[in-house]
């Protein structure tokens, strides 16, 4: 076993003799034939534990009984020593790759760095902690390491490729079982199955062997036994007689032209299935100009709909090239092709079949011994048969759905950022709001709603028939008796002359002595919401237009529920893929912002990492029978919430210091002792010691982990601070003290730590009580006054907010009632600030934008803008 120089992978037979670790349960170990990426450096002479990197050599504990938590412990893993440097990553020693029993002739982890351009060190930790079942929010923040820093949009990548290639390995290893038992299973289609990487190989090879198939016309020559011929002709051609084939009266042996294309079929057959050829071609294509062009298609113009056509105008005659193709173009000559409207072809050029032609005759398929002319005319018949019919619509399939797959992500990626910026759009706190469902027949709801999103007062005003006078001064009035100076309307229908008679009024003064502001905002989903049963149950005695005009000033659980139907939006992409991704990145920006375990909703906290709704549901009923949680600890006697669940949610849970004080001084003042329970909710029970009374812990409002509360604690202990300044500007400036002394590299060795964990450590310690991760984000716009369309001008610089952000170009609202396009050319990375790369979230809703107008078409009512600066 190799110390010195590098950390090799274990294998489980030679790492349970030599390290074996007290546990009862211990998961299996998989092997793995990955090499180790950069070097790592020798373990054993580090100083101490530390708080998130897995044991390097050490198997790795099963979930305990739920009475043996080991989160007071230091964890499994080893720390960098003086001997490697800060940043060098340190690797698990368990292998990342596919279980035995779907094993393939490739390397996952190899596979999967190459296709997402990640190094593979990094890609067998990431399997490695998947398969143990880490949350996307729990490994970015508090295993960074192990990552190399990856955020989470890019551990969804790697997610969606991995959960790919399991499927492929899976699918083939399922045909493999069902060829076996029908008896058809060669040793060469054998390794022709498992050399497949996507589904599109897989189908190439299986196809022809699946129920009900007729079979290929190489399986019909093979049961006429060409397959010596064919095979002959390869490794020795000298002995090849033709003539010995022939049988008259035998269908398809009955001529030397039928044996000859028997022998064809076989040998085109057995050139589009071998994986050196295969690769060859792939590599070809990747130096050639394809294109993809599509036309329109005959008859279009008798069946489809005029309007319908006409969306399409732009592809009638369209050809690109299939590396300068944007993704919306190809989501949108799909839907064309899916609608029979067009017609869609890949152009590979002639040349790239005469340079295969060649190669396969000369290189890879050339015989081993002399030939006669006509077996080697035979030869070429065959590699060009092998193209046309089996290789070139093979290459177009694969083609078509790298650009289908490659553009859905990015749709899907799209869809995720700009649902993030929704979700984190900083709350308007600390104001009366009055929300606004505008309209015109039904009238406007109202809503007034306070500080603390209680609704004070609903009511229904008719602003667009003639009663504009009168209902202003009932509004006058409802302001002035809640003192709110706020209005929130929303941008359905009317808004735009709802916004009008609001700024009118606001320009006129019209409701001193308040100084009344508004904005606009999306209320996509507030009518989803308010008939949803989560409204019933919140809003039980308003009618359902009144609860989407309430709620539509809420925070971010507008946007949750919005998820729960089918996004209209993305219909063009796959909706598995679409509801995984957004779920995901609601579970990610929940998490990352947290929640007050005593206060949140059910709905709220069911979107934290490690939760469902079965954990959340149970963990409100604890709260209503037990009462408020005092620490974090208490969780673990929640039903359903195991160590593993209460790994990956507890750093994400915050418990507010001052609430719990409040309540322990009045329980103390009622004569009330608030003592551990004595069991488990459900059937399992556990023991506990007897009259244990919780006390509350500081690090419980942090984003500490309870992995790193010894940790942390060591690090109060050496700046000579204490729990109680956790929060204040006093724990900060001896904070600052220290960083300034030493360094984030000389403290994370002196507590034998990584940079990562103490950077966290640092983060919780400093920040106040309260802190929103959103405060960095853009707040609402709001507005006095309005402008029209008629009043810009071509090079008018104005400030607007991003509305939408699509594939070809952002959506920006300047005021004027229509969004103007930013195109995706005029976007470069020199106009957004350092923050925004960093965050990867480039332009999104929410972000406030400097423009310049282009062009105006108020015929269209089109708007082109040019990005100045992000704000």
């Amino acid at each position: 076993m190799k110390q010195d120089s590098e950390l090799q992978l274990q294998q489980p037979k030679e790492e349970k003799e030599k390290k074996p670790r007290p546990s009862s349960k211990k998961l299996p170990v998989k092997r793995s034939s990955v090499q180790p990426g950069p070097p790592a450096c020798n373990l054993d002479g580090a100083e101490g534990p530390s708080t998130s990197i897995a044991a390097a050599k050490q198997q790795v504990k099963l979930e305990e009984p739920e009475e043996d938590f080991t989160f007071d412990e230091p964890p499994l893993k080893k720390i960098k020593s003086a001997a490697c440097p800060q940043g060098t990553p340190i690797k698990f020693a368990a292998s990342a790759n596919l279980n035995e029993e779907h094993k393939m002739n490739w390397d996952i982890v190899k596979v999967l760095s190459q296709r997402t351009g990640i190094e593979e060190w990094v890609c067998a930790n990431i399997i490695r902690l998947f398969n143990d079942d880490n949350t996307i929010p729990f490994i970015a923040r508090y295993r960074k390491e192990l990552i190399n820093n990856l955020e989470a949009d890019a551990l969804r990548e790697v997610q969606q490729v991995l959960e790919e290639l399991h499927s492929v390995a899976k699918k083939v290893h399922g045909a493999i079982q069902k060829l076996k038992k029908e008896g058809k299973l060669s040793g060469n289609l054998l390794t022709a199955l498992l050399n497949c990487r996507t589904s599109e190989e897989l189908d190439h090879v299986y196809a022809p062997y699946k129920t009900g198939s007729k079979g290929t016309k190489a399986q019909r020559a093979r049961q006429l036994g060409l397959e010596p011929a064919a095979n002959l002709l390869i490794e020795n051609p000298r002995e090849l007689n033709l003539l010995s084939y022939v049988k008259e009266g035998a269908e398809g042996l009955s001529t030397i032209e039928e044996v000859k294309s028997g022998v064809q079929h076989i040998l085109a057959d057995m050139i589009a299935k071998d994986r050196e050829t295969l690769d060859f071609i792939r590599d070809l294509c990747q130096r050639q100009y394809i294109c993809l062009q599509s036309a329109l298609a005959k008859g279009t113009s008798q069946k489809a709909n005029e309007k319908d056509v006409n969306k399409f105008h732009l592809y009638k005659n369209f050809s690109c090239n299939v590396k300068n193709i944007h993704h919306h173009q190809i989501l949108a000559i799909n839907r064309g092709e899916n609608l029979k409207i067009l017609t869609v072809k890949v152009n590979i050029p002639d040349r790239t079949k005469n340079e295969f032609s060649r190669w396969c005759v000369n290189e890879r398929w050339r015989p081993k011994a002399f030939a006669k002319p006509e077996l080697m005319q035979l030869l070429r018949d065959s590699v060009e048969d092998s193209y046309k019919r089996l290789i070139y619509p093979l290459l177009c399939r694969e083609i078509r759905s790298k650009l289908t797959s490659d553009a859905e992500k990015e749709s899907v990626m799209m869809f995720g950022r700009n649902l993030r910026q929704l979700l984190l759009t900083s709350p308007v706190r600390g104001r009366t709001l009055m929300g606004v469902d505008p309209g015109y027949k039904h009238g406007c709801k109202l809503a007034i709603i306070s500080p603390t999103s209680q609704i004070l007062h609903t009511d229904v005003v008719y602003l667009h028939s003639g009663r504009g006078f009168h209902e202003a001064q009932k509004i006058r009035k409802l302001m002035l008796d809640f003192n709110c100076g706020t209005v929130v309307i929303g941008n359905g229908t009317a808004c735009r002359e709802t916004e009008a008679y609001f700024a009118d009024l606001i320009m006129k003064k019209y409701f001193e002595p308040l100084d009344v502001t508004y904005c606009i905002t999306n209320e996509a989903g507030a009518s989803i919401y308010s008939v949803s049963p989560e409204a019933c149950k919140e809003m039980p005695d308003l009618d359902p237009n009144l609860r989407s005009a309430a709620r539509r000033v809420r925070d971010m659980a507008r946007v949750i529920l919005r998820l729960s139907s089918r996004h209209k939006d993305g219909h063009d992409v796959s909706q598995t893929l679409l509801k995984a991704t957004l779920d995901s990145v609601v579970e990610e920006c929940v998490s990352f912002v947290g929640v007050d375990i005593n206060i949140c909703s059910e709905i709220l906290l069911r979107h934290i990492a490690g939760l469902n709704a079965n954990r959340a549901k149970n963990i409100i009923e604890w709260r209503e029978k037990n009462g408020p949680f005092i620490n974090r600890e208490q969780l673990k006697a929640v039903k359903g919430l195991g160590p593993k669940s209460y790994q990956q949610c507890a750093g994400f849970i915050r418990i507010n210091q001052e609430y719990i004080r409040t309540f322990l001084r009045h329980t103390e003042s009622e004569g009330i002792r608030v003592e551990a329970t004595n069991e488990k909710q459900g059937k399992k029970k556990i023991k506990a010691a007897a009259n244990v009374t919780w006390q509350p812990d500081p690090l419980d409002q942090t984003c500490i982990h309870p992995e790193s509360y010894n940790m942390a604690m060591r690090f109060l202990t050496f700046i000579g601070g204490s729990p109680s300044e956790i929060g204040k500007p006093e724990m900060q400036q001896k904070v600052n003290v220290l960083l300034e002394r030493e360094g984030m590299e000389g403290i994370s060795k002196r507590l034998t730590t990584t940079g990562q964990t103490l950077q966290i450590i640092i983060d919780g310690l400093t920040q106040p009580e309260g802190f929103d991760i959103r405060k960095d984000f853009d707040k609402p716009d709001f507005k006095r006054s309005i402008v029209c369309l008629e009043d810009l001008s071509v090079g008018t610089i104005l400030t607007g907010r991003v509305e939408n952000a699509t594939l070809f170009g952002v959506f920006v609202d300047i005021g004027v009632g229509k969004a103007g396009l930013i195109p995706m050319h005029r976007i470069t990375e020199d106009k957004l600030p350092k923050a925004k790369k960093r965050r990867s979230l480039a332009l999104g809703p929410g972000e406030k934008v400097e423009v310049r107008v282009c062009d105006i078409n108020i015929p269209q009512s089109r708007i082109s803008l040019d990005l100045i600066r992000v704000l």
